[in-house]
């Protein structure tokens, strides 16, 4: 089974940025949709951003222009980096790699890094 690890959180003023990495154990060919997740205190986790394993890219309308997912195959590690951050954008922010076909079919988590913005 794939371990997802998280790193790159950290405590930021607005404005700044930070660039937050996920590596996994095994080689990301495996998964057909790479992505971040967000969750803030007593909210919901909310989709960030997804890259395809053909490179598609989709944001969410609040980080679009502010924030590019990438990946390096060589190193299976997806990245995300957070330009212009603003205090909204404080949250634990978790990767999620998407495997559509068996064996191992499913959703695979990371442990979550917190991001926090401070005004």
């Amino acid at each position: 089974q794939v371990q997802l690890v998280e790193s790159g959180g950290g405590l930021v003023q607005a404005g700044e940025s930070l660039r937050l990495s996920c590596a996994a154990s095994g080689s990301i060919n495996n998964f057909n949709i790479m992505g971040w997740y967000r969750q803030a205190p007593g909210m919901q986790r909310d989709l960030v951003a997804t890259i395809t394993n053909g490179g598609s890219t989709y944001y969410s309308d609040s980080v679009k222009g502010r924030f590019t997912i990438s990946r390096d195959n060589a190193k299976n590690t997806i990245y995300l980096q957070m330009n212009s951050l603003k205090t909204e954008d404080t949250a634990v922010y978790y990767c999620c790699f998407r495997r559509l076909v068996a064996p191992g079919r499913g959703d695979y988590w990371g442990q979550g890094t917190q991001v926090t913005v401070s005004s």
